[in-house]
């Protein structure tokens, strides 16, 4: 069983950054893929960024690509998703997720019937 703790959400003004982070605990961490996820009111669930296990597999959605990066530090089970140049669409709750995988595993996937673990979410605002 994994836990997930998301923080760093808040409001900020267009063209802002906010820096999201996400610490797991419970089962070993490493052979987790980390996935960020987004949710607007009255929209379905979506896929932002996610990050395999080794340093350097990462995916993003396109609508985020150039503008955030997400990255994890297993030391500390903790993986962060660092938001820059954030536009009023990107306004949603913020969802860290895990999904069971190998350490070789390097393929992120971007459905959520992919992932085992979710957190609560943090709530992102973007006022324009």
């Amino acid at each position: 069983q994994v836990q997930l703790v998301e923080s760093g959400g808040g409001l900020v003004h267009t063209g802002g950054s906010l820096r999201l982070s996400c610490v797991a605990s419970g089962r070993s961490f490493g052979a987790n893929i980390m996935g960020w996820f987004r949710q607007a009111p009255g929209k379905a669930r979506e896929f932002v960024a996610g990050a395999a296990w080794t340093a350097g597999y990462t995916e993003y959605a396109d609508s985020v690509k150039g503008r955030f990066t997400v990255s994890r530090n297993n030391a500390e089970n903790t993986v962060y998703l660092q938001m820059n140049n954030l536009k009023p669409e990107d306004t949603a709750t913020y969802l860290c997720a895990a999904a069971r995988s190998s350490f070789y595993d390097v393929n992120v996937p971007t459905g959520t019937n992919s992932y085992d673990y979710w957190g609560q979410g943090t709530q992102v605002t973007v006022s324009s």
